[in-house]
Order: C-alpha cells, then structure tokens, then sequence
C-alpha cells in the first residue's frame, strides 16, 4: 500500500479564496438538507454544523431509535468525500479497523485495507457505531486516530487531513459495554444528547411519513457533498483567525474556567452536594480551547464578527459536561449534577 499523501487535493481548488459570507450560505445549505432526512432535531443538527466547521469530532448519545445513526449519516453524506462505518461489538479488534484477512478464488490468503485505510487521505468521515461495544484496545487506537488523524501501519504513517469521527453510544443497555477512557472522550468537541422530539408536528411525520420508514431512500435523496470538504480546514483557519474574542470575554471565559474547576470558591450550592469534594478533575487548558473554537464558529453561523456571551451558553454544556469529572460517589447522579453545576457557574460568574 502507498502512503497517503496530504496534497492529494486540487491546487486551484486550495488557491481559490475564502468568501466567510458565501460559505455561510453553504452551512445553511448544509443543515436544510440535513433536515430533510432528520425531524425536530434542530440543535442537534446546528451543533454537528458547529462540530464540522471547527473540525471536532463528535459523540451522539440517546436512547434506542431516537435517531442517532440515521442523523450522523445524514451528516456524512451532506458533507460528502469517502465514508466509512465500523459496529463496536465485543469481538472487535484494532486490528479490524486497519485490514481485511480472506481466501482469495484460488485459496489463498489475501489482505486488504479495512475501513480506516480503504480510502486514504481521502477519508472525510468515520462513523463509529456503538462505540461502548468495544474493547479498550478499540478504543486506544481511536484515540491516536482521532489525535492525530494518523495511524501506523503496514510500517507506514497514514494521515486522514480530512477526517471527521462520529460515533454514538447506546446508554440503555449496559451489558457487555466499556465506559470510554476519559482521553478518548477528551477527543471529541463534543457530547450530544439526542432526545425523542416533543413536537407533535414531527413525531407525526415520524410515524406516518413513509420517506422516514426507509432509511437507506431516506440517505440516499439527499444532496451528496453540498459543502467542498476538502476546503473546511483551511476555512476553519479563517474562521478562527477572523472571528474576534474580546478581552472582556476572555475574562469571562477564564472566570467560568475558575468556576467549573473550584465550584465552592465560587459560591456554588447544589442540594444534597458536598461541593468542596464536587469535582475531581476535568475541564482542562485543552477543553477550553475547544470550547473557543466552538464558539468562534457559533458567532460565524449567526453572522457576527465577535464572540459574544451567548455563543458561550449556546454551546457550553456539549463542550465542556463530558470534561468535568465527579468524585465518584456523584457519579450515579452525573446528569443532574453537571446541569446544576452548569446553571450554578452562569448564575454565578458576571457575563460582561
């Protein structure tokens, strides 16, 4: 196998400029098409857009059939470029994400790249089903991947420029399931939940709508490729070199930091919460920075120039909840307790 090589893509493709303005009417191109495939999961979508613009990798979590799958792949194939899908399951091996051992038509053993590999630096998205199914050593060599965007095989680095990892987790059933590593879940921008949608309006059309009972139909009559993906990581520079952060919002930002980390401190109460033994680590310099990122490319998709506080609330709790981690005896109550806390920290720190 070659080694993939990170300039596979069209020189006047990468010398064309970047319009911040008309790739904002692509990202609205790209959530409509989205919906076409996905109902009443508005911020669920707009959150994937942020994800996708900041080139962070992002964990869907619900419970059974509220969609998760079936929006991710939406997601991919608007984004376009080559796609791949792995099932966690018990029996997973590392070693399946990278090749493919079989008897070829005359009986002989033959390898071929697996998943990670088929499509080379051309890779745009890797979608993870039921990550938990997997083992720890999965898991590791997810982490590098999606560290990096690089793996070693076959004695050579492989690099995926492009690549985006989507993965879900089923959190109904814990039967032979593994809690992801903190490292890993430190990868992905963000956490989000998926719920039932509570608009009668579109669990009607869940129910009755026959497009939506054909899922493969569904993915395949959406638009492939409706943003240029090849472009989204020199954007995504522009983006985060063009959008300003005040000083006065780094101030904020670095005061909600202080609050998260030493909630006592900050005069936080939560009922039935020791808060001084509250936290035992997380939020880190490295989550912070995503949450920067994320907020850049929020302020950009509302047409501001400047991050302002509410692009900080908008998307606080996915970026920052799976990065703050509990003394294990809150850990059975996480859910409520990250929410207060969350509330807690906003209503306590001054938004300027």
């Amino acid at each position: 196998m070659n080694r993939p090589t990170l300039d596979r893509q069209p020189t006047a493709d990468m010398s064309e400029p970047i319009n911040l303005e008309s790739w904002r009417c692509d990202a609205r191109d790209f959530e409509q098409e989205i919906a076409k495939a996905v109902v009443g999961q508005e911020r669920a979508i707009r959150l994937l857009t942020i994800a996708v613009f900041a080139r962070g990798h992002v964990l869907l979590e619900g419970d059974v059939g509220v969609g998760k799958t079936t929006l991710l792949r939406a997601v991919a194939r608007a984004l376009g470029g080559a796609y791949e899908r792995i099932e966690g399951t018990i029996d997973l091996m590392p070693s399946d994400m990278i090749y493919h051992t079989f008897l070829n038509e005359e009986g002989k053993p033959r390898v071929d790249p697996g998943p990670v590999l088929r499509h080379g630096s051309d890779l745009s998205v890797f979608f993870f089903n039921e990550i938990n199914r997997a083992r720890p050593q999965v898991h590791s060599l997810l982490l590098r991947l999606m560290a990096e965007r690089s793996i070693t095989a076959f004695n050579k680095e492989h690099y995926f420029p492009n690549l985006l990892v989507f993965a879900d987790r089923n959190r109904i059933e814990r039967e032979e399931t593994f809690e992801l590593p903190a490292a890993a879940r430190d990868r992905f921008l963000m956490e989000v939940g998926i719920a039932t949608p509570t608009d009668n309006t579109a669990r009607r059309d869940l129910l009755f709508e026959t497009k939506f009972h054909d899922v493969d139909a569904l993915i395949s009559s959406l638009r492939e490729g409706v943003i240029g993906y090849r472009r989204l990581n020199a954007l995504s520079k522009v983006i985060q070199n063009s959008i300003i952060v005040s000083p006065a919002l780094e101030s904020y930002v670095l005061d909600l930091w202080t609050a998260v980390r030493e909630p006592a401190k900050a005069g936080i109460d939560i009922t039935n919460v020791d808060i001084t033994r509250l936290v035992a680590g997380g939020a880190s310099p490295r989550g912070m920075s995503y949450l920067i990122r994320a907020a850049r490319v929020q302020a950009w998709l509302s047409g501001r120039d400047m991050v302002v506080p509410e692009d900080i609330r908008e998307i606080f709790s996915e970026c920052m909840a799976h990065r703050i981690f509990l003394a294990p005896v809150y850990e059975l109550r996480r859910d409520d307790i990250i929410r207060s806390l969350i509330r807690g920290v906003f209503a306590k720190v001054p938004t300027p």
